[in-house]
């Protein structure tokens, strides 16, 4: 059985749990295997209806006042009573700051081993043409600094388990009449907890960018030249009603904040158009934006490693290239608008 943990806030599941029922769902189908949702929550019933509807066989839901709000002990005691009674193979974790907290008090409690903010995963599919496939999941992660990416395997303990960072997979198509039952069970609370939750605070300084939800990315790199020049990146992120993103060196350049920073080390993103500005595409930074629909990239470099995921490569001065983009942006926006006023006015774009 393959295990999804779907984090909850306020009762409602959250991304980061109903997008690895994706990959999950494929990965059980390669091994013949069920999937479950595991929901930990209070008054979740919600949350448990939308795993199901995400594609979940079975959602495994525990309800208790105690689970309301995330706390290490109760729900490290919640989940390693449910693993001991129903023994899955393998249990998926989203990468949030709360489950990269929870996944590895599981995995020391559990005495198995742990594999930490992954960007991929599927099946040994060894011996599928018997019928023996080996059931080992291979999961992928940057390493060495994003200078190469390792594929990890965990055949000796049970189960197998890792944390997948938010945003590299995308969610299924939703379903509300797909078939799936919900088990309710009732869980051991330690008696005392050390720790309580006393409020929750929203962030009110800094600077806050909501890279993971954004439809547009347009994002810089040193290949601007210099921070003023990041101007050309927000104007054409401006007439796109786009996110600005940005690579980890014009981060560590302190040309922009790392609010910004996509990457194995800042934020992994999967819009439906992304467009790298002057950035080469260094292994890090792809490993961030790869699950992107569609990538545009703009280098002067023809053999920048960026054009080898691009799905559109433009080689010349970013310099040049973007205020051109912003003019043809522009242009085509104010002839929609006359056509919207005049049907029978033709809309076009400059070669």
């Amino acid at each position: 059985m393959i295990w999804v943990w779907i984090e909850t806030l306020n009762g409602k599941a959250l991304d980061a749990g109903l997008e690895l029922l994706n990959p999950a769902h494929r990965i059980a189908n390669i091994l013949g295997a069920k999937l479950a949702a595991v929901v930990l929550g209070h008054n979740a019933e919600e949350a448990a209806q939308t795993a199901a509807a995400y594609g979940a066989d079975q959602v495994i839901l525990a309800d208790d006042a105690a689970l309301a709000a995330y706390n290490a002990e109760t729900y490290t005691a919640a989940l390693y009573g449910l693993v001991q009674k129903y023994r899955p193979d393998t249990v998926l974790f989203g990468a949030t700051s709360n489950g990269r907290d929870f996944a590895p008090r599981i995995a020391a409690r559990l005495q198995t081993g742990l594999t930490a903010d992954c960007t991929g995963l599927t099946a040994d599919c060894t011996g599928l043409d018997a019928d023996l496939a080996t059931g080992v999941i291979q999961w992928t992660r940057p390493a060495f600094d994003g200078s190469l990416m390792a594929v990890i395997e965990c055949p000796d303990t049970r189960p197998q388990m890792g944390t997948v960072r938010p945003g590299v997979f995308k969610k299924s198509v939703f379903n509300e009449n797909h078939v799936s039952s919900i088990i309710r069970e009732t869980v051991n609370m330690p008696p005392e907890s050390r720790a309580r939750m006393v409020g929750r605070l929203a962030e009110s300084f800094g600077e806050t960018v909501d890279l993971e939800n954004a439809r547009i990315i347009v994002s810089g790199g040193l290949g601007l030249g210099k921070p003023e020049n990041f101007a050309l990146v927000k104007a054409l992120a401006d007439v796109l009603g786009a996110e600005v993103g940005s690579s980890r060196a014009a981060v560590d350049a302190g040309w922009i904040s790392r609010a910004h920073q996509v990457g194995q080390t800042g934020k992994t993103v999967g819009p439906r158009l992304y467009i790298a500005c002057g950035i080469s595409g260094a292994l890090q930074h792809v490993a961030g934006m790869s699950g992107s629909d569609t990538i545009v990239a703009i280098n002067r470099d023809p053999d920048a490693p960026i054009f080898r995921v691009a799905d559109y490569g433009i080689v010349g001065d970013v310099l040049d290239v973007v205020p051109a983009l912003i003019r043809e942006v522009i242009q085509y926006k104010a002839q929609q608008r006359n056509a919207s006023m005049n049907p029978t006015a033709p809309i076009s774009m400059n070669p």
